[in-house]
């Protein structure tokens, strides 16, 4: 396996929650992580200016590495304004557009690219499971009797197919492509999924959310960094690539498991004007909730990938017990 020897792994755009996880998960294995960001910080892997629009001297990074894992990307976690949404489309597509035009030209490309793309490119799915050969992209259809999605869902569905038409339209020969449409990761640090929804739970806010019956696909921290690592190894493994538990659960039953994991019986629900009036006021979209992702990661299991947690139960007990146990 690829990873039995210490790898050169560049991330850009990794200063954030992901790629900390990554670089992290990598760095304690003994490989040599670069993380290319905007503003260099004291970590204990390698810091690269770069700017995600112009080549520089970040370039030589990548020639000779043996990994590149792009996870460059303005946050959605914001409202849909004009500005915000050019920031979103552009940090994503741009810098894919500049990493395809370098990787493309260098004498010592990286053997894999894996680029990160989303869960969210499937349509709203309540009736069935998305996987990679059979599920159906999303993009204006119908979510209830004659209601279209909302054009801030449609944004999200263009920007993921934009992303992965940008990301396969350059051939790299020496170089595998895997984009990985990845669930929400859940992890047990300050300013993420974990940490919004856990919140409400303890504030008693944290009953079913709208219908309750939309899908929440989900994957623990732990297993996302090994299923990266999984698809670095797999070298039959290329395309597009669902990173996701098996199991993913109604929001009803999701919040009833993470109310367990706090120990708090009962939560207030939230019905959806409810959420679109907080999302106005945090300054976010009530998509992150609303929509019905329903994804499973039908070509990893194939390929013989184990994941740690399978059910959202005993990830909610994980996470809620390292968040106790921080210093």
């Amino acid at each position: 396996m690829v990873s039995t020897r210490v790898l050169r792994i560049v991330i850009p755009g990794g200063s954030g929650q992901v790629g900390t996880v990554l670089a992290r998960y990598f760095q304690e294995r003994g490989h040599f992580v670069s993380v290319l960001t905007r503003s260099p910080y004291s970590a204990p892997w390698q810091t690269v200016h770069w700017d995600g629009q112009t080549e520089g001297p970040w370039t030589e990074t990548l020639d000779g590495a043996d990994v590149c894992i792009n996870l460059s990307g303005r946050s959605v976690n914001c409202r849909y304004t004009p500005g915000n949404c050019a920031d979103i489309y552009n940090s994503r597509i741009g810098t894919t557009r500049l990493l395809n035009h370098v990787i493309a030209r260098l004498n010592a490309p990286p053997t894999v690219w894996l680029n990160a793309s989303t869960a969210t490119i499937y349509r709203h799915a309540l009736d069935r499971a998305m996987d990679e050969a059979t599920g159906e992209l999303g993009g204006y259809e119908m979510i209830a009797k004659k209601r279209r999605a909302p054009e801030t869902w449609n944004f999200s569905i263009q920007v993921a197919k934009d992303w992965e038409a940008e990301f396969f339209g350059t051939p790299t020969p020496r170089t595998r492509k895997v984009a990985m449409r990845s669930a929400i990761i859940f992890s047990p640090a300050s300013g993420n999924a974990f940490t919004i929804m856990s919140n409400l739970v303890r504030f008693g806010l944290g009953g079913k959310q709208g219908s309750g019956r939309q899908f929440v696909s989900w994957i623990h921290e732990d297993d996302f960094a090994r299923a990266v690592e999984f698809l670095m190894d797999h070298e039959e493994l290329e395309g597009p690539v669902n990173i996701a538990s098996p199991h993913p659960l109604p929001n009803r039953a999701f919040m009833e498991a993470l109310r367990d994991a706090w120990g708090v019986p009962n939560g207030v629900p939230i019905p959806a004007f409810a959420l679109e009036i907080g999302a106005f006021f945090l300054r976010s979209e009530s998509e992150l909730v609303l929509k019905s992702r329903r994804v499973v990661p039908v070509r990893l299991l194939e390929a013989g990938f184990n994941f740690e947690f399978l059910n959202w139960p005993e990830a909610a007990d994980d996470l809620a017990r390292q968040w106790r146990n921080r210093d």
